[in-house]
C-alpha cells in the first residue's frame, strides 16, 4: 500500500516537473512548421465551441439584401481579405499561418454538399467570431474596431457566400478597383447669334 501511495506521490510530482522542463529547453512546437500538438484542435476546439454555442447570437438582426451585402463586402476587403484572400484569389500569407486562415471564398466539402468558406454556419456564430477574435489562430477581435452594424453585415455577407451576390458586391469581393464616378457634365458653350 506504501509503494502504490509513493507511486501516485511521485507521479502527481513528476509530471509538472517534465512539462516544465519540456517548456523550459524549447521543446514546445511554437513555430508555424512545427507539428501540432498531440490532440491539439480537441483541447483547443472543444472550449472555443462551447463558448461559440453559449454566446452567439441566435438570429442576425440584418437581412441579407443587397446594401447590407455590398456593405458586407466592403468590410470584407478592408478588414478580411489580406488572411483570408477575395472571391477567385486566395491570400498569399493565409496558408501558410497556424492553423490557416480558411480561405472564404473558396469551395470546400462539408459533407455532402459544397459550401464556400464559412456558409454552412449561422450568422451569429461568424459574428461572435468577428466580434471577438479566436486566440492563438491570428484572428483578431474586431468589436473595438468596427460597429456592431458592421460586423453584421460581414457576417451576415459570410453566411451567403455560397448565394448569388449583387454585382457590386461580386466586383469588391474580386478586389478589383471601384469604378471611377461619373466625370461632371460639361455645359456646352453658348452660341451667340449674330
Amino acid at each position: 500500500m506504501g509503494r502504490i501511495l509513493l507511486g501516485i506521490v511521485l507521479g502527481v510530482l513528476l509530471v509538472p516537473v517534465v512539462v516544465l522542463g519540456w517548456f523550459k529547453f524549447g521543446k514546445v512546437p511554437v513555430a508555424v512548421a512545427d507539428a501540432p500538438f498531440p490532440q491539439e484542435r480537441l483541447i483547443t476546439g472543444v472550449p472555443l465551441h462551447a463558448r461559440i454555442d453559449k454566446e452567439a447570437p441566435k438570429a442576425a438582426p440584418l437581412q441579407p439584401n443587397e446594401d447590407t451585402l455590398v456593405a458586407g463586402a466592403q468590410i470584407y476587403r478592408d478588414q478580411c481579405a489580406a488572411c483570408h484572400g477575395f472571391h477567385g484569389k486566395p491570400s498569399s500569407f493565409g496558408a501558410h499561418m497556424f492553423p490557416d486562415a480558411p480561405p472564404l471564398w473558396e469551395p470546400h466539402h462539408h459533407g455532402p454538399e459544397t459550401v464556400f468558406g464559412v456558409s454552412d454556419d449561422p450568422p451569429g456564430e461568424t459574428y461572435w467570431k468577428v466580434a471577438n477574435g479566436i486566440r492563438l489562430t491570428g484572428m483578431p477581435a474586431y468589436k473595438d474596431v468596427l460597429t456592431e452594424t458592421q460586423m453584421w453585415q460581414v457576417s451576415v455577407l459570410l453566411a451567403n457566400a455560397d448565394k448569388p451576390l449583387p454585382a457590386m458586391a461580386l466586383d469588391i469581393l474580386k478586389g478589383e478597383p471601384p469604378a471611377p464616378p461619373p466625370a461632371p457634365a460639361t455645359p456646352k458653350p453658348e452660341v451667340k447669334k449674330k
